[in-house]
């Protein structure tokens, strides 16, 4: 038995796990209560955000209630890189997917039998098959974790069937505690995990959804690449970032883009073959600064932390969605920024998308209860963050770190713009029996003669031309904010004409007043180094040099840089510059095996001195090419992104 090994026998308390393998002082949160009663053998459901320390909620139980933790885990595309990180700390772990041979399950199997596993991962569709519970039968299993348990929920944006079968857990092993885990579930998803999992006697945790490090910030799309190559120049050269885009088309042409400027970017989608996907996800986990572009398929279960920054440049489809999204940004706590463009087209191609589904009415209707969430958000002349809480059911006060608190929007009376509105497509309507887009009637209240214009005669109605006190870009704000407010909507036609509602007319009548907001110039912060934007002048040389060696060991051990040490870590050593052993244990993420590996050459650096090139010991994660790994063991046709029904945008 090795030192390391040694030592995690040895610990057996959840603060000595926590101290010993992880390497972090003390826990954060509720962690230490959710451990406490997992420890004991009750059930958990567990509502922490993505970055909160979910994973230590039953990697710590685990280990201290003895035998095998069995973790559901979604994708088994990220399997390997969790083990590789669970090994890096001196932690037992292993998986069983169909990416493995015969030979290696039956080795798995035997490490299993041996009690030489401490966590086992599987994906739901490999533990409801019957081989697999009579494995688990013959086994000490210590307890459950249902990881990303959102996905059980059918108005969930991730629903996966699989998950309703894990309530035969409770059923087949009724003594084994079970904890269920998520980023993303209001209180109606929640209600739903209970049920659909049995965990309706769980005690439910419910930490703090606010990640005060995030930046949220909205704005009006116009040259939407344009603008995110501003966000990327001016705030983030050389950071990690993902930027969401609705179609495989979007994430091309995007991608494309960004790399004929100089940015390392990658696509993402269902569409590209599975070597491609495994190669490009392999690169952006392994290397520093790589930008991917990519459709929902991507994201579920990445554990990169220094991710700095989340770009969005089309409208999520709900809350739920775009939390868990922008959550993927700073997960070591570090400044991160959420940054999303929308503009009408967005709100028009969505309320299309629901039209057109083939769900029921009372799918129709959630979908749309969630966009209408989702405008109210981008819309809001209130602090972003104190909304988006309290869609989670949290109260909070303004944070002054989003761009409504930096630079507060202007509301004025638009009850005017929108009669003029309003009254054009009831003039079109009724005296033509016509509906049209945004486009058209923008054109005929500004008073352009274009063709189309000229051709339908639309200069001769009354409203032509009144327009002309707001510019275009203007008029489309008024159109989004009218579409927002329940007062324009979408007409099933499929062509994105504009209609009334029944609200539409209080306001045509002088009853109802309308506050629209004005858009202003959002600030944007400086250029800046790739270290941390609060690390002292002095310190940051040594950050740098930090993680030039982290980056050359990560290569040396086929590893992503973070299994090494993350950028929070890397942050305290050059602030605190350790000169011994000791010293260097104390920083939050040194644990006992990464200070035996990893401890002489960083302290040479500290020094000065030129660490001892890095080589791949005996239990160090093995070196290999990107397996051509399916997102599931029975990948749906699509990984969640098929393409809208009209591909263009």
């Amino acid at each position: 038995m090795t030192s390391t090994a040694l030592r995690l026998s040895e610990a057996r308390t959840p603060l000595a796990v926590l101290e010993s393998v992880f390497g972090y002082p003390a826990f954060r949160g509720d962690q230490r209560q959710i451990i406490d009663h997992v420890v004991a053998g009750g059930d958990a459901l567990v509502l922490m955000p993505t970055g909160g320390g979910k994973s230590l909620c039953y990697q710590i139980p685990s280990l201290v209630r003895g035998g095998v933790g069995v973790v559901v885990s979604p994708l088994i595309a990220l399997m390997k890189d969790q083990v590789d990180a669970l090994a890096a700390v001196g932690v037992r772990a292993s998986f069983l997917n169909s990416t493995q041979g015969p030979d290696e399950r039956r080795e798995v199997e035997r490490a299993l039998a041996a009690g030489e596993v401490d966590l086992l991962y599987m994906a739901p569709e490999r533990v409801t098959v019957p081989a697999t519970a009579e494995l688990l039968d013959r086994l000490p299993v210590s307890l459950f974790a249902i990881d990303e348990a959102h996905c059980v929920s059918q108005w969930g944006h991730d629903f996966r069937p699989d998950y309703l079968a894990l309530s035969m857990l409770h059923e087949r092993w009724p003594s084994v505690p079970r904890i269920a885990l998520t980023a993303t579930a209001t209180a109606a998803t929640a209600a739903e995990i209970r049920q659909r999992l049995q965990l309706q006697q769980a005690r439910t945790f419910v930490a703090s959804f606010d990640r005060p490090n995030i930046q949220y910030r909205i704005e009006p799309k116009n040259q939407p690449v344009q603008q995110l190559l501003q966000l990327i120049r001016t705030e983030h050269p050389g950071d990690a970032g993902i930027v969401y885009c609705l179609s495989r088309a979007s994430v091309e042409k995007t991608a494309a883009a960004l790399a004929e400027h100089g940015i390392p970017a990658l696509p993402y989608h269902a569409g590209l073959d599975a070597r491609t996907r495994a190669d490009h996800q392999s690169r952006f986990l392994r290397e520093d600064g790589v930008v991917m572009v990519a459709t929902i398929a991507f994201g579920m279960g990445i554990d990169k932390p220094d991710v700095r920054f989340v770009a969005h440049l089309d409208l999520p489809k709900s809350v739920e969605g775009y939390y868990q999204e922008t959550g993927r940004a700073g997960r070591d706590g570090l400044p991160s920024t959420a940054w999303l463009a929308y503009g009408l087209q967005d709100v028009v191609q969505l309320r299309q998308m629901i039209d057109r589904s083939e769900g029921d009415a009372t799918y129709k209707r959630r979908m749309s209860q969630h966009l209408d969430a989702m405008l109210a958000l981008c819309e809001t002349v209130e602090c972003r963050r104190v909304q988006l809480l309290a869609y989670f059911g949290q109260q909070s006060a303004p944070c002054g770190n989003c761009d409504t608190c930096l630079a507060p929007p202007e509301s004025f009376d638009g009850t005017i713009p929108a009669q003029k509105l309003l009254s054009t497509i009831v003039r079109l309507e009724r005296e033509r029996r016509q509906r049209y887009g945004a486009g058209q009637l923008i054109d005929i209240l500004l008073g352009k003669r274009t063709p189309r214009v000229e051709q339908l005669g639309h200069a001769d109605l009354a409203t032509f031309g009144i327009g002309a006190e707001l510019g275009e870009q203007e008029w489309r704000g008024v159109v989004r904010q009218l579409l927002a407010q329940g007062l324009l909507a979408v007409h099933g036609d499929g062509y994105g004409t504009l209609v009334i509602t029944e609200a539409s007319a209080e306001v045509l009548t002088g009853g109802r007043i309308v506050r629209l907001r004005r858009e202003v110039a959002r600030p944007t912060r400086s250029a800046r180094r790739s270290a941390p934007a609060d690390l002292p002048a002095a310190a940051g040389p040594l950050f740098e040099r930090l993680r030039a060696w982290r980056g050359a060991t990560a290569r040396a051990l086929g590893a992503p840089a973070y299994i090494v040490f993350g950028d929070a870590t890397l942050r305290g050593i050059a602030l605190t510059t350790p000169t011994t052993l000791d010293e260097l244990g104390q920083i939050s993420g040194v644990g006992a095996k990464k200070l035996e590996q990893f401890g002489g050459a960083v302290l040479a650096i500290v020094r000065g001195e030129e660490p001892p090139a890095a080589v791949a010991g005996d239990d160090a994660p093995a070196d290999h090419e990107p397996a051509l790994v399916p997102a599931y063991d029975v990948p749906p046709d699509d990984e969640f992104d098929p393409p809208p029904p009209d591909d263009r945008y």
